[in-house]
């Protein structure tokens, strides 16, 4: 494996990248090399989105969708949202993980959701840091999802951003530059994890009477934890069409039919999860409903998950979306 550091001449951060990255290879070898850009064309060329930027064989794992070549400093989010000069060791653990790992066959277990990182964004978790109002931003916006069932128009969130000085349309706009949410060639919001903006296969119907359509299949099953109410459910098995129920009281599932599991995917490539994931994570009725899915979809990898787990996943990944702290 190559590993190539982008970096603007005496860039701070180029020690503790080179320190993570050492840490991250457990003692495994490979050439790491230092390139130094000098300008914006230069960045263009070697694909720099920010100094440090790291490429394993020629491809950068932590690429914003549609993010410009630069020669600014490039910030890093950990778990936590804080922001840091360099991925996190865990971060670059499952790039480099991806990047030396040939895909299994269908049929084989080729690695768990956790060292997929198929829904948290490479480790930095779906909950936006607070800084310049990115968290209550979308907050705002997941509660208006959740009031609704409809994406909020972006005049309804310019009192909430004005609080950190800032216009909506910014605000949003970078939290889709970061995958929070993600929007439309006209700016408006199509999806704000866990919800879509327009009708899926999975629908959530909650206790408020409010229906609401959720990107993926872990999506809907976070939504009863974020909000903290009870809510059912309603999706089908994209090989049959059967319809499989999940009704959700507390952090406890019914699942109809009982056979029912998830498979839990993405397609390779850098990009939004709404692009590489969203319609990779479904429910099926059966395991071997899955299976056949599976196995007509090569260019997804993944694995089945049951009931259990996949529940644990969703209440993991979206629970958190709302607390104040």
């Amino acid at each position: 494996m190559r590993i190539m550091i982008l970096t603007v001449p005496d860039c701070p951060n180029v020690p503790l990248v080179r320190e993570r990255i050492t840490a991250a290879l457990d003692g495994r070898t490979a050439q790491v090399e230092l390139i130094e850009v000098r300008d914006e064309a230069d960045a263009a060329r070697w694909g720099m989105a920010g100094s440090p930027t790291v490429l394993l064989d020629g491809v950068d794992p932590f690429a914003a969708a549609d993010a410009p070549a630069s020669v600014s400093c490039r910030l890093y989010r950990d778990t936590g949202g804080r922001a840091e000069g360099a991925p996190t060791v865990q971060a670059l653990r499952q790039a480099l993980s991806g990047a030396s790992t040939p895909q299994a066959s269908a049929g084989q277990d080729c690695c768990d959701a956790d060292a997929l990182d198929l829904i948290g964004r490479s480790g930095r978790g779906r909950r936006a840091p607070t800084e310049q109002g990115l968290r209550a931003v979308q907050q705002a916006v997941l509660r208006h999802f959740a009031a609704t069932g409809r994406a909020p128009e972006t005049s309804v969130l310019e009192a909430t951003a004005v609080q950190a000085n800032r216009t909506a349309g910014e605000v949003l706009a970078e939290l889709d530059r970061e995958d929070f949410l993600a929007l439309d060639d006209a700016g408006r919001i199509r999806a704000a994890y866990p919800f879509s903006a327009t009708p899926t296969r999975h629908e959530v119907r909650l206790t408020t009477g409010v229906e609401a359509w959720s990107m993926c299949a872990i999506d809907a099953l976070g939504i009863s934890s974020m909000l903290g109410q009870d809510a059912v459910i309603a999706s089908s098995d994209p090989v049959d069409g059967r319809p499989v129920t999940v009704t959700c009281t507390g952090d406890a599932t019914l699942w109809d039919p009982p056979t029912a599991v998830v498979f839990v995917g993405r397609r390779d490539g850098a990009g939004p999860a709404a692009m590489l994931c969203c319609d990779a994570l479904n429910f099926f009725t059966s395991h071997t409903s899955a299976e056949q899915w599976q196995q007509e979809n090569p260019e997804v990898r993944g694995q089945i998950v049951g009931q259990a787990r996949a529940a644990e996943i969703g209440r993991q990944t979206f629970g958190p979306l709302l607390r104040e702290d």
